[in-house]
């Protein structure tokens, strides 16, 4: 037995344990300090955006024992209780209001979705002489603000005897210019070569929107439905002008008589905001796994 004894060789250790390495979704490497400042940023945007939501919560949902004006302001309610909006459907006919507004808001999503597929789908893929003068044209109409138009929307409204009517709030944003270059935009991005074996084999028109390009953008349609609701949803100005009748106000009109001249109660303001937003909340928790795919999903399956 000799007397120097041969150690074991040491095992390799491989690099990723000795140095943990951050990439990006390009294999890119990252820095610790560029991730802790992205993190810092998307929590100082997420702070801006949900923070005044959750605010409006912990708002509606304090007593009123509880100093909503204190400094430093407490963020959790003490004694939470859903008082405040037992007072708004008390205060205000609330459910009402929120049925005319889901009619509205609706009827618009049904419009917006089926008429901006029809002449996205024409603006994409019908050969026809005027095609771009009719893009152009819906997108200087994009360029036009509301208020420049909204008196010309009141006379014809008049006009049509349909002043003091839901289909009066409906009609003028029955069609959004944004929501018909959208559709136009994913129609475009789907291959030609697919509509063309579908010619090839006999299918017209109709065939080739219904059964080809319009199931390939559900993605983009559901962005239109989600816009189309929420445009309409929270619509303040046009209901205000349109309507007279406080057994047809919309949910917007309505909450605005929560507000009093002499008195002004943040509670129930707060639990009022709440109830118009859930229903946005609501729609988009069902709609985001297709939103998300956005307008560039133009492609072949199976």
């Amino acid at each position: 037995m000799s007397v120097l004894e041969k150690t074991p060789p040491r095992e390799k250790v491989p690099a990723a344990v000795r140095e943990p390495r951050i990439t990006d979704e390009h294999g890119r490497r990252v820095r610790v300090w560029e991730l802790a400042l992205r993190y810092v940023l998307l929590l100082a945007v997420l702070a801006l955006t949900i923070g005044p939501f959750l605010w409006q919560l912990s708002t509606s949902l304090k007593g009123p024992t509880e100093d909503i004006y204190s400094s430093p302001p407490t963020f959790l309610p003490g004694d939470p209780t859903l008082h405040n909006y037992e007072r708004v459907a008390d205060t205000i006919p609330v459910w009402d209001y929120a049925l005319n507004s889901l009619k509205v808001a609706t009827a618009n999503v049904v419009t917006n979705c089926v008429g901006a597929a029809l002449a996205g789908y024409a603006l994409a893929r019908l050969r026809y002489r005027g095609r771009r003068v009719a893009t152009l044209a819906f997108i200087l109409a994009m360029l036009v603000p509301v208020e420049g138009i909204i008196i010309a929307q009141f006379t014809t409204m008049r006009e049509l005897g349909l002043n003091n009517t839901l289909i009066g709030v409906v009609l003028p944003g029955c069609i959004g210019a944004m929501n018909v270059l959208l559709m136009r935009n994913a129609f475009l991005n789907l291959p030609y070569e697919i509509e063309e074996a579908a010619f090839v084999d006999g299918a017209n028109v109709w065939q080739r929107f219904l059964r080809i390009a319009l199931p390939s953008v559900k993605g983009t349609l559901a962005v239109v439905a989600i816009f189309a609701f929420m445009g309409a949803w929270d619509d303040f100005l046009w209901p205000l002008i349109v309507l007279s009748d406080p057994s047809r106000f919309t949910l917007t009109i309505g909450l605005n008589y929560l507000h009093g001249t002499f008195a002004n109660d943040e509670r129930l303001v707060a639990a009022g905001t709440i109830i118009a937003v859930a229903p946005l909340i609501a729609l988009f928790a069902c709609l985001q796994r297709y939103f998300f795919r956005g307008v560039g999903e133009g492609a072949v399956k199976g």
